[in-house]
Protein backbone atom coordinates (compact mmCIF):
# COMPACT_ATOMS: atom_id res chain seq x y z
CA UNK A 1 0.00 0.00 0.00
CA UNK A 2 1.17 3.63 -0.58
CA UNK A 3 0.16 6.37 1.62
CA UNK A 4 -0.25 9.48 -0.59
CA UNK A 5 1.82 12.44 1.86
CA UNK A 6 1.43 14.68 -0.87
CA UNK A 7 1.19 18.42 1.04
CA UNK A 8 -2.29 19.70 -0.74
CA UNK A 9 -3.66 23.34 -0.66
CA UNK A 10 -7.12 24.53 -0.48
CA UNK A 11 -8.82 27.30 -2.59
CA UNK A 12 -9.66 30.81 -1.54
CA UNK A 13 -12.79 30.04 0.33
CA UNK A 14 -10.30 27.97 2.92
CA UNK A 15 -7.56 28.96 4.92
CA UNK A 16 -5.33 32.00 3.02
CA UNK A 17 -2.51 31.00 5.82
CA UNK A 18 -2.57 27.27 4.88
CA UNK A 19 -2.21 28.14 1.39
CA UNK A 20 0.59 30.11 1.97
CA UNK A 21 2.19 27.47 3.97
CA UNK A 22 1.50 24.79 1.05
CA UNK A 23 3.50 26.94 -1.54
CA UNK A 24 6.61 27.60 0.63
CA UNK A 25 6.58 24.16 1.83
CA UNK A 26 6.29 23.04 -2.24
CA UNK A 27 8.94 25.59 -3.02
CA UNK A 28 11.18 24.29 0.12
CA UNK A 29 10.91 21.15 -0.87
CA UNK A 30 11.37 21.79 -4.92
CA UNK A 31 13.86 24.11 -4.77
CA UNK A 32 12.00 26.12 -8.02
CA UNK A 33 8.76 25.59 -9.44
CA UNK A 34 6.50 27.78 -11.73
CA UNK A 35 3.37 29.50 -11.22
CA UNK A 36 0.93 26.66 -13.10
CA UNK A 37 3.23 24.27 -11.96
CA UNK A 38 2.72 25.38 -8.09
CA UNK A 39 -0.90 25.17 -9.12
CA UNK A 40 -1.82 22.07 -10.29
CA UNK A 41 1.00 20.31 -7.24
CA UNK A 42 -1.37 21.43 -4.88
CA UNK A 43 -4.74 21.09 -6.52
CA UNK A 44 -5.59 25.16 -6.59
CA UNK A 45 -7.32 27.60 -9.37
CA UNK A 46 -4.85 29.45 -11.86
CA UNK A 47 -5.93 32.62 -9.74
CA UNK A 48 -5.28 31.79 -6.57
CA UNK A 49 -2.13 30.75 -7.11
CA UNK A 50 -1.30 33.87 -8.26
CA UNK A 51 -2.65 35.60 -5.96
CA UNK A 52 -0.36 33.86 -3.12
CA UNK A 53 2.57 34.39 -5.28
CA UNK A 54 2.25 38.08 -5.62
CA UNK A 55 1.74 38.33 -1.47
CA UNK A 56 4.87 35.88 -0.75
CA UNK A 57 7.17 37.92 -3.96
CA UNK A 58 5.24 41.35 -2.03
CA UNK A 59 6.65 40.13 1.66
CA UNK A 60 9.73 38.77 0.33
CA UNK A 61 9.88 35.26 1.55
CA UNK A 62 9.83 34.16 -2.21
CA UNK A 63 12.08 35.58 -5.52
CA UNK A 64 12.13 35.14 -9.20
CA UNK A 65 14.63 32.81 -10.34
CA UNK A 66 14.69 32.77 -14.19
CA UNK A 67 12.56 31.47 -16.64
CA UNK A 68 12.45 27.47 -17.99
CA UNK A 69 10.75 26.29 -21.26
CA UNK A 70 8.53 23.74 -21.61
CA UNK A 71 7.02 23.04 -24.86
CA UNK A 72 5.27 25.58 -26.52
CA UNK A 73 4.36 29.17 -25.37
CA UNK A 74 6.53 31.72 -23.21
CA UNK A 75 8.95 30.57 -20.88
CA UNK A 76 7.66 29.66 -17.53
CA UNK A 77 8.64 31.85 -14.75
CA UNK A 78 10.55 29.78 -12.14
CA UNK A 79 9.89 30.83 -8.23
CA UNK A 80 11.98 29.90 -5.32
CA UNK A 81 12.56 30.80 -1.38
CA UNK A 82 14.06 34.11 -0.58
CA UNK A 83 16.78 33.16 1.82
CA UNK A 84 17.39 36.76 3.15
CA UNK A 85 13.22 37.30 3.23
CA UNK A 86 12.94 35.80 6.89
CA UNK A 87 14.62 33.93 9.47
CA UNK A 88 14.33 31.87 12.71
CA UNK A 89 16.12 32.23 15.91
CA UNK A 90 16.28 29.01 17.55
CA UNK A 91 17.41 28.33 21.31
CA UNK A 92 18.40 24.75 23.23
CA UNK A 93 18.44 25.40 26.81
CA UNK A 94 20.78 23.17 28.89
CA UNK A 95 21.62 23.08 33.14
CA UNK A 96 24.40 24.57 32.42
CA UNK A 97 24.80 26.63 28.96
CA UNK A 98 21.91 27.87 26.50
CA UNK A 99 23.07 27.31 22.77
CA UNK A 100 21.30 29.70 20.14
CA UNK A 101 21.14 29.41 16.67
CA UNK A 102 20.16 31.76 13.42
CA UNK A 103 18.87 30.61 10.42
CA UNK A 104 17.83 32.32 7.33
CA UNK A 105 14.55 30.88 5.35
CA UNK A 106 16.81 28.10 3.44
CA UNK A 107 17.88 26.59 6.90
CA UNK A 108 21.39 27.90 6.31
CA UNK A 109 22.93 28.51 9.12
CA UNK A 110 23.61 32.60 9.97
CA UNK A 111 25.29 32.35 13.59
CA UNK A 112 25.74 30.22 16.81
CA UNK A 113 26.60 30.86 19.93
CA UNK A 114 26.96 29.43 23.54
CA UNK A 115 26.72 30.96 26.92
CA UNK A 116 27.32 29.71 30.20
CA UNK A 117 24.31 29.72 32.85
CA UNK A 118 24.87 29.63 36.18
CA UNK A 119 20.93 30.68 36.94
CA UNK A 120 18.86 28.08 35.23
CA UNK A 121 15.66 28.64 36.76
CA UNK A 122 12.82 29.64 34.98
CA UNK A 123 12.63 33.39 35.21
CA UNK A 124 16.00 34.21 34.73
CA UNK A 125 16.54 31.29 31.70
CA UNK A 126 13.39 33.21 29.93
CA UNK A 127 15.14 36.68 30.18
CA UNK A 128 18.59 35.78 29.63
CA UNK A 129 16.82 34.07 26.06
CA UNK A 130 15.50 37.91 25.89
CA UNK A 131 19.20 39.41 25.90
CA UNK A 132 20.98 36.38 23.60
CA UNK A 133 18.38 37.17 20.85
CA UNK A 134 18.21 40.46 20.41
CA UNK A 135 21.99 40.64 20.99
CA UNK A 136 22.32 37.96 17.89
CA UNK A 137 20.29 39.90 16.15
CA UNK A 138 21.94 43.07 16.53
CA UNK A 139 25.32 41.18 15.71
CA UNK A 140 24.19 40.11 12.52
CA UNK A 141 22.35 43.14 11.04
CA UNK A 142 18.77 40.96 11.14
CA UNK A 143 15.57 42.80 11.74
CA UNK A 144 12.68 41.82 14.60
CA UNK A 145 10.63 42.20 11.45
CA UNK A 146 12.19 39.32 9.77
CA UNK A 147 11.85 36.83 12.14
CA UNK A 148 9.37 34.49 11.84
CA UNK A 149 9.69 33.04 15.43
CA UNK A 150 11.52 31.37 18.15
CA UNK A 151 12.27 27.44 18.60
CA UNK A 152 13.22 26.43 22.54
CA UNK A 153 14.31 23.06 22.74
CA UNK A 154 14.48 21.84 26.06
CA UNK A 155 15.03 18.35 27.82
CA UNK A 156 11.94 16.70 28.19
CA UNK A 157 9.81 15.26 29.24
CA UNK A 158 7.20 18.32 30.16
CA UNK A 159 4.86 18.70 33.03
CA UNK A 160 4.57 16.51 36.31
CA UNK A 161 4.82 13.27 35.10
CA UNK A 162 6.09 9.83 36.40
CA UNK A 163 8.97 10.75 35.46
CA UNK A 164 9.61 13.89 37.22
CA UNK A 165 12.29 14.42 39.47
CA UNK A 166 14.76 11.85 38.19
CA UNK A 167 14.46 12.27 33.57
CA UNK A 168 14.93 15.69 33.44
CA UNK A 169 18.06 18.02 33.29
CA UNK A 170 16.24 20.73 33.93
CA UNK A 171 14.94 20.52 37.93
CA UNK A 172 12.38 22.59 38.91
CA UNK A 173 10.67 23.21 35.32
CA UNK A 174 8.12 19.84 36.06
CA UNK A 175 5.21 22.49 37.39
CA UNK A 176 6.25 25.35 34.68
CA UNK A 177 4.15 26.01 31.72
CA UNK A 178 7.29 27.02 29.64
CA UNK A 179 5.71 27.82 26.01
CA UNK A 180 3.27 30.50 28.27
CA UNK A 181 6.64 31.76 29.73
CA UNK A 182 8.40 32.43 26.93
CA UNK A 183 5.66 33.89 24.68
CA UNK A 184 4.98 36.88 27.57
CA UNK A 185 8.73 37.59 27.62
CA UNK A 186 10.03 37.26 23.75
CA UNK A 187 6.82 37.81 22.34
CA UNK A 188 5.61 36.67 18.54
CA UNK A 189 5.33 33.19 17.58
CA UNK A 190 6.90 30.37 20.14
CA UNK A 191 7.51 27.06 19.40
CA UNK A 192 8.65 24.40 22.19
CA UNK A 193 9.94 20.91 22.42
CA UNK A 194 12.06 18.82 23.48
CA UNK A 195 15.65 18.09 22.21
CA UNK A 196 15.47 15.03 20.53
CA UNK A 197 12.44 16.12 18.58
CA UNK A 198 14.03 19.53 17.20
CA UNK A 199 16.86 17.29 16.14
CA UNK A 200 14.59 15.14 14.00
CA UNK A 201 12.97 18.19 12.11
CA UNK A 202 16.91 19.65 11.78
CA UNK A 203 17.83 16.67 9.59
CA UNK A 204 14.69 16.57 7.98
CA UNK A 205 15.31 20.45 7.12
CA UNK A 206 18.74 20.34 6.01
CA UNK A 207 20.39 17.05 6.91
CA UNK A 208 20.53 13.32 6.06
CA UNK A 209 15.96 13.11 6.40
CA UNK A 210 15.72 15.78 3.25
CA UNK A 211 13.47 13.60 1.00
CA UNK A 212 12.21 10.84 4.14
CA UNK A 213 9.13 11.41 5.22
CA UNK A 214 8.47 8.41 7.99
CA UNK A 215 12.08 8.08 10.37
CA UNK A 216 13.13 7.92 13.65
CA UNK A 217 15.32 9.47 15.33
CA UNK A 218 17.64 8.46 18.40
CA UNK A 219 18.97 11.27 19.93
CA UNK A 220 21.94 11.62 22.42
CA UNK A 221 22.03 14.27 25.16
CA UNK A 222 23.28 13.15 28.34
CA UNK A 223 20.57 10.55 28.54
CA UNK A 224 18.26 9.63 25.86
CA UNK A 225 15.67 10.52 23.51
CA UNK A 226 13.24 9.94 20.27
CA UNK A 227 12.30 11.99 17.65
CA UNK A 228 9.19 10.52 15.53
CA UNK A 229 8.41 11.60 12.17
CA UNK A 230 5.49 10.05 9.95
CA UNK A 231 4.10 11.22 6.84
CA UNK A 232 6.47 14.28 6.96
CA UNK A 233 5.14 15.23 10.14
CA UNK A 234 6.56 15.52 14.01
CA UNK A 235 4.57 13.14 16.01
CA UNK A 236 5.09 14.86 19.89
CA UNK A 237 1.84 13.01 21.86
CA UNK A 238 -0.65 14.87 24.20
CA UNK A 239 1.72 16.59 26.04
CA UNK A 240 4.90 17.12 23.81
CA UNK A 241 6.56 13.90 25.59
CA UNK A 242 6.38 11.33 22.41
CA UNK A 243 9.37 9.90 22.28
CA UNK A 244 11.13 9.07 26.14
CA UNK A 245 12.70 6.24 24.73
CA UNK A 246 15.16 5.76 27.20
CA UNK A 247 12.68 4.84 30.19
CA UNK A 248 12.00 1.74 27.65
CA UNK A 249 12.92 -1.72 29.75
CA UNK A 250 15.41 -3.56 27.76
CA UNK A 251 17.34 -6.68 28.47
CA UNK A 252 20.59 -5.47 31.05
CA UNK A 253 22.72 -7.30 32.48
CA UNK A 254 20.95 -8.38 35.75
CA UNK A 255 17.88 -8.10 34.48
CA UNK A 256 15.54 -5.18 32.76
CA UNK A 257 16.82 -2.17 32.86
CA UNK A 258 16.04 1.13 31.39
CA UNK A 259 17.38 1.61 27.62
CA UNK A 260 19.22 4.57 28.76
CA UNK A 261 21.22 3.14 31.32
CA UNK A 262 23.00 1.25 28.83
CA UNK A 263 22.90 3.96 26.00
CA UNK A 264 23.77 7.25 26.76
CA UNK A 265 26.47 9.83 27.52
CA UNK A 266 25.71 9.48 31.27
CA UNK A 267 25.59 5.49 31.46
CA UNK A 268 29.71 6.04 29.59
CA UNK A 269 30.39 8.06 32.65
CA UNK A 270 28.90 5.54 35.03
CA UNK A 271 30.72 2.24 33.46
CA UNK A 272 34.33 3.57 32.81
CA UNK A 273 33.56 5.39 36.33
CA UNK A 274 34.81 9.17 35.76
CA UNK A 275 33.82 11.79 38.93
CA UNK A 276 33.24 14.61 35.92
CA UNK A 277 31.48 14.04 32.84
CA UNK A 278 32.81 13.91 29.98
CA UNK A 279 33.02 16.14 27.19
CA UNK A 280 32.55 15.24 23.27
CA UNK A 281 36.68 15.59 22.86
CA UNK A 282 37.25 13.15 25.49
CA UNK A 283 35.10 10.69 24.25
CA UNK A 284 37.01 10.63 20.81
CA UNK A 285 39.90 10.54 22.87
CA UNK A 286 39.69 7.80 24.58
CA UNK A 287 38.05 5.75 21.63
CA UNK A 288 41.02 6.56 19.35
CA UNK A 289 43.12 5.59 21.69
CA UNK A 290 40.99 2.17 22.24
CA UNK A 291 40.33 3.01 25.81
CA UNK A 292 39.37 -1.10 27.06
CA UNK A 293 37.02 0.41 29.11
CA UNK A 294 34.80 2.30 26.70
CA UNK A 295 34.91 -0.29 23.98
CA UNK A 296 33.70 -2.80 26.28
CA UNK A 297 30.63 -0.46 27.14
CA UNK A 298 30.46 0.22 22.95
CA UNK A 299 29.97 -3.58 22.55
CA UNK A 300 27.16 -3.67 25.57
CA UNK A 301 25.12 -0.64 24.08
CA UNK A 302 25.63 -1.87 20.40
CA UNK A 303 23.40 -4.90 21.73
CA UNK A 304 21.27 -2.39 23.93
CA UNK A 305 20.60 -1.04 20.67
CA UNK A 306 19.30 -3.70 18.87
CA UNK A 307 16.96 -4.33 21.00
CA UNK A 308 15.66 -0.83 21.04
CA UNK A 309 15.77 -0.77 17.03
CA UNK A 310 13.35 -4.23 17.35
CA UNK A 311 11.13 -2.18 19.41
CA UNK A 312 11.18 1.15 16.96
CA UNK A 313 10.84 -0.97 13.90
CA UNK A 314 8.02 -3.41 14.75
CA UNK A 315 5.89 -0.16 16.23
CA UNK A 316 6.68 2.75 14.20
CA UNK A 317 7.39 1.27 10.73
CA UNK A 318 9.96 3.74 9.64
CA UNK A 319 11.91 3.99 6.77
CA UNK A 320 15.41 4.17 8.74
CA UNK A 321 16.39 4.92 11.78
CA UNK A 322 18.93 7.94 12.42
CA UNK A 323 21.38 7.85 15.01
CA UNK A 324 22.74 11.70 16.46
CA UNK A 325 23.21 14.39 18.70
CA UNK A 326 25.87 14.92 21.37
CA UNK A 327 27.97 11.59 20.80
CA UNK A 328 31.23 11.58 18.69
CA UNK A 329 30.34 10.74 15.25
CA UNK A 330 33.05 7.89 15.19
CA UNK A 331 30.93 6.41 18.22
CA UNK A 332 28.06 6.44 16.35
CA UNK A 333 29.59 5.02 13.68
CA UNK A 334 31.34 2.08 15.50
CA UNK A 335 27.90 1.38 17.35
CA UNK A 336 26.08 1.29 13.42
CA UNK A 337 28.65 -1.08 12.65
CA UNK A 338 27.92 -3.43 15.84
CA UNK A 339 24.35 -3.23 16.14
CA UNK A 340 23.21 -6.14 15.49
CA UNK A 341 19.87 -6.01 13.24
CA UNK A 342 17.09 -7.68 14.38
CA UNK A 343 15.76 -10.20 11.71
CA UNK A 344 12.21 -10.61 13.22
CA UNK A 345 11.58 -6.99 12.49
CA UNK A 346 9.15 -5.10 9.87
CA UNK A 347 11.95 -3.29 8.86
CA UNK A 348 13.74 -6.44 7.37
CA UNK A 349 13.02 -6.46 3.69
CA UNK A 350 14.33 -6.11 -0.02
CA UNK A 351 12.50 -3.18 -1.45
CA UNK A 352 13.32 -0.42 1.03
CA UNK A 353 16.76 1.44 -0.43
CA UNK A 354 17.57 2.69 2.62
CA UNK A 355 19.88 1.66 5.80
CA UNK A 356 18.07 0.77 8.45
CA UNK A 357 20.13 2.34 10.66
CA UNK A 358 22.00 5.79 9.82
CA UNK A 359 24.18 8.67 11.37
CA UNK A 360 22.64 11.89 10.99
CA UNK A 361 24.40 15.04 9.20
CA UNK A 362 23.61 17.72 11.69
CA UNK A 363 26.61 17.20 14.15
CA UNK A 364 26.65 18.09 17.94
CA UNK A 365 24.24 21.14 17.36
CA UNK A 366 21.45 19.56 15.80
CA UNK A 367 19.09 20.24 18.86
CA UNK A 368 20.00 23.85 18.62
CA UNK A 369 19.97 24.19 14.84
CA UNK A 370 16.55 22.16 15.22
CA UNK A 371 15.12 24.62 17.46
CA UNK A 372 14.82 27.46 14.70
CA UNK A 373 13.80 24.31 12.32
CA UNK A 374 10.88 24.20 14.66
CA UNK A 375 9.98 27.96 13.22
CA UNK A 376 10.90 26.79 9.77
CA UNK A 377 8.95 23.42 10.09
CA UNK A 378 5.75 25.39 11.06
CA UNK A 379 6.20 28.03 8.04
CA UNK A 380 6.28 25.21 5.25
CA UNK A 381 4.01 22.38 7.03
CA UNK A 382 -0.14 23.56 6.48
CA UNK A 383 -2.50 21.83 8.69
CA UNK A 384 -3.42 18.79 6.69
CA UNK A 385 -6.54 19.47 4.02
CA UNK A 386 -8.60 16.24 3.28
Amino acid sequence: MKIDTQIRGSNPLRSRNRNRQAVLGSLQAAGTMGRAEIGRSLGLTTQAASNIIAELLADGLIEEKGARVSGRGLPAVQYGLNPKGAYAFGVEIRPDAIFTALLDLSGTRIATERTNLRDNTPEAVSTHVLRLRDAMLASSSVSMNAILGTGIVMPGPFGDTGLSGRSSDLQGWENVDALPLFKETLGGVVELSNDANAAALSENLTGLAQGISCYAYIYFGRGLGLGIVQDGRLVSGAFGNAGEVGHIPVHGPGGPVPLESLLSRDSIQAFIGCDEPLDLDQLSELFSARDPRLIDWLDRAAKALGHAVLTLENLLDPQTIILGGAMPPELIDHLISRCPLPAGSVANRNDNLLPRLQRGACGRLTATLGAASLVLHSAFTPITVS
